[in-house]
C-alpha cells in the first residue's frame, strides 16, 4: 500500500476538512486571514488531521467532532509554523517566501495568536474534557519545547537526550494528540488510547528526524527550506550531534568556531557538510528514525488486523521512504 492510497480511503474526510479550515478562517479583521491562508494553503500534506481521521476510524468513530477537532489540531501546527519562523528569521516556508517577510513578525505572532485562541474555541465546542485536557496538556508542552530550543540555540555541547526532548515536545505531542483524541472519540480503552498515543510520538519523532536529516542532504529546488539554514540558525540537530561527537578535536574546533562566531561561509558550510558525511552522522540519524518507526509499529498490537491499522503502518514507513 502507497500513502496515496491511504490518503484516498479518506479523501471525502479531508475534502470536508479543508471546507471547514476555509469556514474557520474568517474575521472582519482582513489580515487575519490573509495570512493564516497563505500558510494553511501552501501546500501541506495535513498528516495530522489524517493521523486523527484514521486513529478515529480504528476506534469506531465517524462523527462530526472528528472536523473541529482536525481544524483545531491544524491550527495550532499552523501557529507554531508562523511563530518558529519569527523566532529563526526565516524566509522560506513550505517553498513560499515567509509570512514575517510579507507581513512582518508583530502579523505573524498575532495571527498565530488568532489561531491558538480559534483552536480552543473550537475544542470547547467539541465540549469533550478529556479532549480539552489532552490537547491543553499538548500546547503547553509545545511551548516548553520552544523555550528550551531558545535556550540551546548555538549550544554546541547540546546532548542527543536533550535534542530528542525537544524533537518530543516541538513535534511528536501533536503527532500524538492528533492519534490519542482520535481514541477518545471513539470511546477507546485506555491502552488503545495510550497505544495511539504512543505512535504517534513515536512516528513524530521519526518524522522530525528525517527532516533535520534532509536539511543536509537535500538540494534546495527539491525541498521546501533552505538548504543549510538549521545550521545557520544554530539548529543543533542529530546528524551534527553524532558528527561532533564522532569527529577528531581540530574538527570539533572548526565547527563550534564557525557556530559560535556565526562565520558561516559557503566554504565553512561545505567543509561541515563533508564532515557530517564522513562521520556518519546522516547514516546514524536515518537509523534512529527507523527504531523510533519499529517501536511505532510494534506498539500497535493491541489493535485486530484491519484496513485502518494497516493504513498507519502505511504511514509510519512513508516517514522513511521520503525522498531528497
Amino acid at each position: 500500500m502507497q500513502i496515496s492510497d491511504v490518503f484516498a480511503a479518506y479523501a471525502d474526510e479531508m475534502r470536508q476538512i479543508e471546507v471547514h479550515l476555509g469556514r474557520y478562517i474568517t474575521s472582519d479583521v482582513k489580515m487575519i486571514p490573509e495570512v493564516a491562508h497563505h500558510l494553511i494553503d501552501s501546500g501541506g500534506k495535513r498528516f495530522r488531521p489524517l493521523l486523527h481521521l484514521i486513529s478515529s476510524r480504528l476506534c469506531g468513530y465517524s462523527g462530526e467532532h472528528r472536523f473541529p477537532l482536525t481544524a483545531a489540531i491544524e491550527f495550532i501546527h499552523t501557529a507554531s509554523l508562523l511563530h518558529d519562523d519569527v523566532i529563526d528569521e526565516a524566509v522560506i516556508r513550505r517553498g513560499k517566501t515567509s509570512a514575517n517577510n510579507l507581513w512582518g513578525n508583530a502579523a505573524s505572532v498575532l495571527v498565530g495568536d488568532f489561531l491558538y485562541s480559534k483552536a480552543f474555541k473550537l475544542l470547547s465546542e467539541v465540549g469533550d474534557i478529556a479532549i480539552v485536557q489532552l490537547m491543553s496538556k499538548m500546547t503547553n508542552i509545545m511551548s516548553e519545547g520552544e523555550v528550551f530550543q531558545l535556550m540551546k540555540c548555538g549550544d554546541t555541547s547540546l546532548t542527543e537526550e536533550e535534542y530528542l526532548s525537544i524533537v518530543e515536545k516541538k513535534t511528536a505531542v501533536l503527532m500524538s494528540a492528533a492519534c490519542g483524541s482520535g481514541a477518545v472519540l471513539g470511546g477507546a480503552s485506555q491502552a488503545k488510547i495510550e497505544a495511539l498515543e504512543q505512535y504517534g510520538c513515536k512516528i513524530g519523532m521519526a518524522f522530525q528526524i528525517t527532516d533535520d536529516t534532509l536539511d543536509y542532504m537535500a538540494k534546495e529546488e527539491d525541498f521546501g527550506k533552505s538548504i543549510g539554514k538549521d545550521l545557520e540558525e544554530g539548529k543543533m540537530t542529530l546528524p551534527l550531534i553524532y558528527t561532533l561527537v564522532k569527529c577528531t578535536d581540530a574538527e570539533r574546533g572548526m565547527i563550534q568556531t564557525t557556530i559560535e562566531q556565526k562565520a558561516f561561509s559557503t566554504d565553512a558550510i561545505r567543509d561541515i557538510f563533508s564532515l557530517i558525511q564522513k562521520s556518519g552522522g546522516i547514516d546514524y540519524s536515518l537509523q534512529r528514525a527507523e527504531q523510533f518507526i519499529r517501536e511505532a509499529k510494534n506498539g500497535l498490537k493491541v489493535f485486530a488486523d484491519c484496513h485502518e491499522k494497516e493504513h498507519l503502518d502505511t504511514v509510519a514507513e512513508y516517514i522513511l521512504s521520503r525522498k531528497i
